[in-house]
C-alpha cells in the first residue's frame, strides 16, 4: 500500500505519498497507442478543457493548460493548478463534486502530483500518486462514492478508497478472451464498478473488463461481424460512453447498466488528434485532416461540424459547440452558431518560456 512521506518542496506543492511493490502486467504483444491528451469533459461544476500551449516539446517549452467554463457562465478562465511542471501532460477525472487533475511525469519525475478542486479551479488540494501516470486522457477515474482509479505506465492499475491518501494495486488484468491486452483507460460504471479497457491482440474483440470481487471479467461489447478481422482498441472510456477504433472505423457505443448499445461507425480517413465527452453520452473527435465530428449520444449519428478554426486544439460541448484554438500563449474561443464559427473570447496565458529547461 502506498502511504504518504514528505517530499522535497521544490515543486511548491506540499504533497505526500509512499512506495510499494507493483505487480507487473502481462507483457503485451500489441502496441499501446492511447488517445492524445487534448480533451474536454463536463461535470456538475462546468465544462473543462485541456490543451497544450507554448512552443516546442523538444525544448520543453510545451505547457499543458486547464480551462473551465463554470456551469451557467458564458466565458472561460484559466485554472491550471500552480507550481507543478506540466510539460508531461495533464489528465483529468470528474467526480460528483470535484475535479481531479494528474500531472504526467516530466523532467526526471518518477511520480505524478495530483490536485483536486471543488470550487471550479479557484482552490486546489494537493495530493500524490507515487508512481508514473499513464499517457492517456482516461488514466484517472472517480466514482460517485469518491473511490479513485489510476492507470500507470506499466499497465497496472492502482485504487484509492480514501480520496487519494493511499493507493493499492488492483489484481493484474489478463486478456483471457481477447488474447494479450494493453490497458489504456479506466473508469467506473454508474454502479461504481471499476472498469478497465484497452487493445486486444485477438481480432474483432473489444477489450473492456469490469472488476468483480477482485477478478477482472470481460464486459463486451460485441462488435458487428464486419469488424471480426480487425484489431480493436479502446480510444476513450467514460462511465457511460466509449470510443473504439476497429480497422478503418471509429465506433461509438454506450453502456446502459444492463448492456451495450449497438455501435455507431464513422469511417476514418485520418487519425484522432483530440476527443472528449459531453452530457448524456455525447462525444466529439477532432481528426488529423482538420475536420471534426460529433455524436449526440445513444440513438444519434455522427455529424460533421463545419471546418474548425485554424489552431483548434479541442472542442467543448454545451448549448453550442465551442472550438478552443491555440497560437503560442494565446487562446481563442470560437462558438458554432448558425452553421459558422464566431470568435467570442480571447485569453492570454502567462507562459514563462525556458522555465522548464
Amino acid at each position: 500500500m502506498r502511504r504518504g512521506t514528505a517530499l522535497a518542496a521544490a515543486f511548491l506543492f506540499v504533497i505526500t505519498g509512499c512506495g510499494t511493490q507493483v505487480v507487473k502486467a502481462t507483457t503485451p504483444t500489441v502496441a499501446n497507442v492511447p488517445a492524445p491528451l487534448g480533451t474536454s469533459l463536463v461535470t456538475a461544476q462546468g465544462t473543462w478543457a485541456i490543451a497544450v500551449m507554448g512552443g516546442s516539446a523538444a525544448s520543453e517549452n510545451n505547457f499543458w493548460q486547464l480551462f473551465v467554463r463554470p456551469a451557467g457562465a458564458g466565458t472561460w478562465r484559466l485554472v491550471t493548478p500552480p507550481a507543478v511542471a506540466d510539460n508531461g501532460g495533464l489528465v483529468a477525472a470528474g467526480g460528483a463534486a470535484s475535479l481531479l487533475i494528474g500531472f504526467r511525469p516530466s523532467q526526471g519525475l518518477t511520480f505524478s502530483p495530483l490536485a483536486a478542486s471543488a470550487s471550479t479551479g479557484k482552490d486546489w488540494t494537493a495530493g500524490l500518486l507515487d508512481a508514473r501516470l499513464a499517457n492517456s486522457p482516461d488514466a484517472l477515474a472517480i466514482a460517485a462514492n469518491g473511490q479513485e482509479l489510476a492507470l500507470l505506465t506499466d499497465g497496472t492499475i492502482d485504487e484509492s478508497t480514501d480520496a487519494g491518501s493511499t493507493w493499492t494495486p488492483l489484481p493484474t488484468l489478463t486478456g483471457r478472451g481477447c488474447g494479450d491486452v494493453t490497458v489504456n483507460a479506466v473508469a467506473f460504471w454508474t454502479n461504481e464498478t471499476p472498469v478497465a479497457a484497452g487493445t486486444c491482440s485477438r481480432p474483432g474483440v473489444a477489450g473492456v473488463f469490469r472488476d468483480t470481487a477482485g477478478t477482472w471479467e470481460q464486459d463486451g461489447p460485441l462488435l458487428p461481424a464486419a469488424f471480426a478481422r480487425d484489431q480493436v482498441r479502446v480510444l476513450r472510456l467514460s462511465g457511460t460512453a466509449m470510443l473504439l477504433q476497429a480497422g478503418p472505423a471509429l465506433l461509438a457505443t454506450w453502456w446502459s447498466g444492463t448492456g451495450w448499445a449497438r455501435p455507431v461507425a464513422l469511417p476514418l480517413a485520418s487519425g484522432v488528434r483530440a476527443s472528449g465527452f459531453g452530457a448524456n453520452g455525447s462525444a466529439w473527435v477532432l481528426l488529423g485532416d482538420g475536420h471534426a465530428e460529433a455524436i449526440s449520444g445513444p440513438g444519434g449519428t455522427w455529424q460533421e461540424l463545419p471546418t474548425v478554426p485554424a489552431g483548434t486544439a479541442v472542442l467543448a460541448p454545451g448549448a453550442a459547440y465551442e472550438a478552443l484554438a491555440v497560437a503560442g500563449s494565446k487562446l481563442a474561443v470560437w462558438e458554432l452558431t448558425g452553421g459558422a464559427w464566431t470568435k467570442v473570447q480571447s485569453i492570454t496565458v502567462p507562459i514563462n518560456y525556458g522555465s522548464s529547461s
